[in-house]
C-alpha cells in the first residue's frame, strides 16, 4: 500500500536542476554554511519569474481573507502582518514557492454560520494546529504519509484543483457578494469588472504561460530547446528573426503580475474616493481571550472538518507535489506538519486568519514562474508593509478589486494542481483517483472522498491478491482438513 519511491512529474524546468539539495547529513553546523543555504534558498532564478510567480497564489488568498474581514471583522493588518511573516519564513527554510494560504474549511464555517464569530475562527485554528503539531513531532504523519496511496493522493489534489477551477469559472461569469459567499446574478459583459475583461487577461495569461508543460521563460533566456533552434535557423532571414524575437519577449512577460497590476488600477478607477478612506499606521494587535464555548464550537465546527483537508491536501499532497516540482530537494511531512501547527499556535492567539500550506497555492505559484523561497519571501515582505503601513483600511482597497479577474487567476492556480493526476499510468490507478475525485467534489468533503478512496484500493489489492492464487489453494489454506 505505501509508496516509497512514487514516480514523479516530469518537468522541463532547466531551474529546477539548478537548486541545490538541502544536504541533512551534515554533521557539523557552521554559520558560513548557514548564510549560504539562506542564499540559496532565497536566490532569484528571475527577478521577473519570482515576481510573477507571487501572484499566483493570490486568486484563494484574496477572496477568503477579504470576505471574512468584512462579513466577520477579522483583523487584516493582523492578519497580513503574520501571514507575511510565515511567508519569509517558509521562503528561508524550504527554499520553494511554499505557499500560506488561509484554513478554507474553517473559513467555510465561519462565512455560513452568523454565531461562527472570529474567537471560534481563532479557536478552531489553534485546536487544528496543535494536532497537526503533535502529528508532525511524534512522526505519526510519515506513517500517515507512507501508507497513503499515491493515486488516493492524486484523487484529492484532482478534487481540490476541479473545485478551485468551478470557483473561478463562477467568479468570472457572476457577480459575487463574497462576505455571504453568494452569486448575484450574470457578470455584464462590459464595464471595469466584466465578462470581456477577465476573458481578455484570461487570454493574455493563456499566450505568455501556455498550457504549463514549460516555464513562461521569464529568466530572459527562452526555455523551449525548439524555439532556440528556430531562432538559430532562422538567422538568415531578417522577418523570421524579428517574429521570434517578439515571441521571445512576449513569452517572457509576468503575466499574473501584469493582471494584477491592471486590477490594483482598475480599483482606483472605479470609486476614486477609495483614498480618502485609507488610514495609515498598522492594526491594533492584542492577545485574544476566548470562553469555553468559543473552545467547544471552534473544535465541532470548525476543527473537526479541518483536519483531514489539513492533513491530505496541506501536508502529503503538499509534500508530494514539492517532490514532483523540485525532486532535487527533499521535503519531509514531519517538517511541513510542524510548520502550519506552529503557525496557528501562534498567530491565532493574536487574531491572525489560520492558515495552511495548499497544494493549489503551490501549483499557482510554480505555473506562473516560482521556483525559489524567494519568490514567497518577496510576497511576504509586501504583505508585512501593506499590514504595517495600511493595516485593516486595506479592505476599502481590496473590496474593489476586480473579482472576475481574481477568478482568472484562481482558474490557472486550480488547473495546474488539477494536470497533477497526470501521471497515472495504470487503468487501477485512474480508478480509485477518479472514485476519490468524485466523491470529494459531490459531498464537498476532501475526508469522504479519502476514505473512499481507501476503500477501493484495498478491495482491489484483494481482488488482485485473489486472482494471484487458484481458488484451490485459498480454500486448502482455509479448510487444511
Amino acid at each position: 500500500m505505501a509508496y516509497q519511491n512514487p514516480p514523479s512529474i516530469q518537468t522541463s524546468d532547466p531551474e529546477a536542476h539548478e537548486i541545490t539539495p538541502t544536504n541533512h547529513s551534515a554533521t557539523s553546523f557552521k554559520p558560513k554554511d548557514a548564510v549560504q543555504t539562506l542564499k540559496k534558498n532565497l536566490v532569484f532564478r528571475s527577478k521577473w519569474a519570482e515576481l510573477n510567480g507571487a501572484m499566483g497564489d493570490l486568486g484563494t488568498y484574496i477572496p477568503i481573507v477579504l470576505a471574512l474581514t468584512l462579513a466577520k471583522d477579522l483583523n487584516l493588518g493582523t492578519t497580513l502582518i503574520f501571514t507575511g511573516v510565515y511567508n519569509i519564513i517558509t521562503g528561508v527554510m524550504y527554499g520553494v514557492p511554499m505557499p500560506v494560504q488561509p484554513m478554507k474549511s474553517i473559513a467555510a464555517a465561519a462565512l455560513s454560520d452568523k454565531d461562527f464569530g472570529v474567537p471560534e475562527i481563532m479557536t478552531a485554528g489553534i485546536l487544528t494546529g496543535g494536532v497537526l503539531f503533535v502529528l508532525g513531532i511524534t512522526g505519526l504523519m510519515q506513517l500517515v504519509y507512507k501508507l497513503v496511496p499515491l493515486s488516493v493522493v492524486r484523487g484529492i489534489q484532482l478534487a481540490q484543483g476541479l473545485s478551485f477551477a468551478l470557483t473561478a469559472v463562477k467568479y468570472v461569469r457572476k457577480v459575487q457578494d463574497l462576505p455571504k459567499s453568494k452569486s448575484l446574478g450574470q457578470r455584464p459583459w462590459f464595464g471595469l469588472d466584466g465578462l470581456v475583461l477577465a476573458i481578455v487577461c484570461a487570454c493574455f495569461i493563456v499566450i505568455v504561460n501556455g498550457a504549463g508543460q514549460k516555464n513562461s521563460g521569464c529568466c530572459g533566456a527562452p526555455e523551449d530547446g525548439n524555439l532556440d533552434g528556430q531562432i538559430q535557423r532562422s538567422d538568415e532571414g531578417g522577418r523570421k528573426t524579428k517574429m521570434n524575437k517578439l515571441r521571445k519577449i512576449i513569452f517572457s512577460l509576468p503575466s499574473a503580475f501584469i493582471v494584477f497590476v491592471l486590477g490594483i488600477v482598475l480599483v482606483f478607477i472605479r470609486r476614486s474616493e477609495v483614498v480618502h478612506e485609507i488610514k495609515f499606521g498598522p492594526s491594533k494587535i492584542e492577545v485574544m481571550k476566548f470562553t469555553k464555548e468559543n473552545w467547544k464550537k471552534g473544535f465541532i465546527k470548525g476543527a473537526i472538518p479541518q483536519l483531514p483537508l489539513s492533513m491530505l491536501n496541506s501536508v502529503i499532497a503538499v509534500c508530494k507535489l514539492s517532490t514532483d516540482l523540485f525532486p532535487e530537494r527533499e521535503f519531509s511531512v514531519t517538517s511541513i506538519s510542524v510548520t502550519v501547527g506552529l503557525m496557528n499556535l501562534v498567530g491565532s492567539w493574536f487574531g491572525a486568519v489560520p492558515t495552511c500550506h495548499g497544494a493549489g497555492g503551490l501549483a499557482g505559484q510554480y505555473k506562473f514562474g516560482g521556483r525559489s523561497g524567494g519568490c514567497v519571501a518577496l510576497l511576504g515582505f509586501a504583505k508585512l508593509v501593506l499590514g504595517l503601513v495600511l493595516g485593516t483600511s486595506l479592505a476599502h482597497i481590496l473590496q474593489q478589486f476586480p473579482v472576475g479577474i481574481l477568478g482568472v487567476l484562481l482558474l490557472f492556480a486550480g488547473i495546474e494542481l488539477a494536470m497533477c493526476a497526470r501521471d497515472m499510468n495504470s487503468k487501477e490507478d485512474s480508478f480509485v483517483a477518479l472514485i476519490c475525485t468524485a466523491v470529494s467534489l459531490v459531498g464537498s468533503s476532501a475526508a469522504l472522498g479519502f476514505l473512499v478512496g481507501m476503500i477501493v484500493y484495498v478491495l482491489l489489492k484483494l481482488r488482485n491478491w485473489s486472482n494471484d492464487k487458484p481458488l484451490s489453494t485459498i480454500w486448502n489454506q482455509k479448510s487444511p482438513n
